[in-house]
């Protein structure tokens, strides 16, 4: 896969091995992530003057402009390879259509304690089942920026499912992310690694926390934004060519001017509501029941799941 990728890279006009090289390094891996990209980003990653950066977006815009246009016919049978997760409760998964649909992004947010980590954890133990079970028969990837992923827990939710604890946590890649920065290096990381294993399930946990934290103040509000919009259509376009979910966990923040309704809203702005196929705002009722509301989705009504979060994972 890596290897084609690379020759069609080479064969463009303009690009020599040694500027090959160069664009593969940077992360530029496949034609379509040199058509996307602008001309000064390309001069800054790989050191080119702005023409020759220009010609080389140009040609490889021609190689992969053939199918820009497509029927909606095409469209809807590419709809039908749509894979869906289940995530151990039935009332969740109605609320969502039938589970986390692959192809997309399905952002959780709420307030710490609201159930965005649990859901999370157990979609890991889900992806590995077979698809009559509610799984994806993949395996899952874990991008962890507030060390918030246990092994433990993921033992006590196999466990309840007469799965082995052992096997499960094999199917499972966790990689902390210390910055931005290296958040969004590992999700070229897990691209790479996609190739190897049928990677069905990509978790982000937290998305914002920090980009929220480097970015401070309004100044550096535009960069950050910026930021996180490449951060999330690199999200999308995994999903797109591993047919994999995407779920990214979010934070709230209060809204201090609100006199009505719920008062906290989820970081990021309209970057990342934009972006996010599906949203699903948590939070906790009474003990283990928590409550889910589909705030977003391209296809389904709003509406409101109740869950309980237990010793066994996440049920009904």
């Amino acid at each position: 896969m890596e290897k084609e990728s690379t020759d069609e890279i080479d064969s463009l006009p303009g690009v020599g091995p040694a500027t090959a090289e160069k664009l593969k390094d940077s992360g530029l891996t496949e034609l379509m992530d040199i058509a996307v990209i602008s001309p000064q980003e390309l001069t800054d990653l790989a050191d080119l003057g702005l023409t020759t950066a220009s010609k080389i977006i140009q040609e490889a815009r021609k190689m992969v402009n053939k199918d820009d246009f497509k029927t909606g016919k095409e469209l809807f049978e590419k709809r039908q390879e749509i894979g869906k997760i289940s995530c151990g409760s039935n009332t969740l998964n109605e609320l969502l259509g039938g589970g986390f649909e692959s192809q997309s992004i399905i952002e959780l947010f709420g307030e710490f304690g609201s159930g965005k980590t649990q859901i999370v954890h157990q979609l890991c133990i889900m992806v590995q089942l077979p698809v009559e079970e509610g799984g994806l028969e993949g395996h899952a990837f874990y991008i962890d920026t507030e060390n918030t992923f246990r092994p433990e827990r993921i033992i006590q939710m196999s466990e309840a499912r007469n799965l082995d604890p052992d096997e499960v946590l094999s199917k499972i890649h966790v990689a902390r992310a210390y910055n931005s920065s290296h958040q969004m290096l590992l999700v070229d990381k897990v691209k790479e690694l996609s190739k190897e294993v049928p990677a069905k399930l990509l978790i982000v946990d937290s998305l914002t926390a920090h980009f929220r934290a480097e970015y401070v103040g309004r100044g550096a509000l535009a960069d950050r934004q910026q930021k996180l919009n490449k951060h999330m259509h690199e999200l999308l376009r995994w999903s797109d060519l591993n047919n994999g979910v995407v779920c990214v966990t979010n934070q709230v923040s209060a809204k201090p001017d609100a006199f009505f309704g719920d008062p906290t809203r989820p970081i990021g702005g309209h970057i990342v509501g934009h972006t996010a196929t599906f949203r699903v705002y948590l939070r906790k009722s009474k003990g283990p029941k928590r409550i889910a509301r589909l705030i977003d989705s391209p296809h389904l009504p709003e509406g409101e799941a109740v869950f309980t979060i237990t010793k066994e994972g996440i049920q009904d």
